[in-house]
């Protein structure tokens, strides 16, 4: 079953849960991609092979508004967006402690360790990293964080605010105490926004708030 946030002939959106996986990979269970093509085929009734591209991606534990093409002319005019940087993506996370200021701008160079699947903040090596961030809000023990990424690197979220002590809830691989009871880390895709690819209007999506119990707190 996929919670779809938006569809038309060329796009779909689903609001990803955490744990899910975008793509099939070496744990071999069944990615979001199979239940969104398996939903599309029923759907349509498509007797053949149902094509979906995939436009980005969202780490295992994370939540919110993942992006699908079911054309490759939409996925073709999508990546061409993302690569000129004209689709903005907005997220939320719960972090353990306060940033220096209320609002800024985080810059690094990563570089990604793929034996531990783990992302490093270097001096001058590896990948440009960009994100701006603001306080939405402060909770009785947390933090409640808007982030827009100016680039797409890998664990890029974590792994900054990680250095600045702002340390998702949950995230056990960038420093967090405690895990959460299913495995989450508290970072949602909360919005994505873009000029259609084919229609040429203004689109936004927006992922629902998580049932897990902190949030309720930030809406």
């Amino acid at each position: 079953m996929v919670n779809i946030l938006y569809e038309d002939n060329h796009l779909i959106a689903v609001n990803k849960k955490s744990g899910d996986i975008i793509q099939a990979d070496k744990t071999g269970d069944p990615p979001l991609s199979f239940f969104v093509k398996a939903y599309i085929k029923k759907k349509y009734k498509k007797k053949g092979e149902v094509y979906l591209g995939t436009i980005h991606r969202l780490d295992r534990p994370t939540s919110g508004v993942v992006l699908f093409a079911k054309t490759s002319k939409s996925l073709s005019r999508m990546n061409k967006l993302f690569k000129e940087k004209k689709i903005i993506k907005t997220y939320w996370a719960i972090v353990n402690n306060p940033p220096p200021q209320e609002s800024g701008t985080l810059e690094n160079y990563l570089q990604k360790n793929q034996k531990k699947n783990k992302s490093y903040i270097t001096k001058k090596e590896g990948k440009y990293a960009l994100l701006n961030y603001r306080v939405i809000k402060k909770l009785k023990n947390f933090i409640h964080l808007e982030i827009q990424p100016k680039t797409g690197r890998h664990h890029q979220i974590r792994v900054q605010l990680a250095h600045i002590g702002c340390i998702i809830k949950g995230d056990l691989k960038y420093g967090a105490k405690r895990s959460n009871k299913d495995s989450s880390i508290d970072l949602l895709a909360k919005k994505i926004e873009f000029t259609h690819p084919v229609k040429n209007i203004p689109i936004k999506i927006i992922a629902p708030i998580p049932t897990g119990k902190i949030w309720k707190y930030c809406i």
